[in-house]
């Protein structure tokens, strides 16, 4: 009984023009974190693929319910307050 396992097939990404200063700084950060250097990278680009874009932001912060927080007023007396203190 033969068992075949499915991998899904993953994409190929390469980079061009990558100084040796960028290609060396990565190397030292994937080495203090035990990596290879294409594991390292592969983790700094899930993370930066996992980070909103700014219309994401942008469209979040819009449909925010704003009440219940300070008002203009409360912020600038908290400044005021903080800048006599300092």
């Amino acid at each position: 009984m033969h068992v075949i396992a499915y991998y899904p097939r993953m994409a190929l990404v390469q980079v061009r023009d990558v100084s040796d200063e960028t290609v060396r700084a990565l190397k030292v950060r994937a080495a203090e974190r035990g990596l290879t250097l294409t594991a390292y990278v592969r983790m700094e680009l899930d993370r930066l693929a996992m980070r909103p874009s700014n219309a994401e932001i942008a469209d979040r912060l819009a449909r925010r319910d704003r009440r219940g927080g300070p008002t203009v007023a409360d912020t600038v007396a908290e400044i005021r307050r903080t800048r006599e203190v300092s």
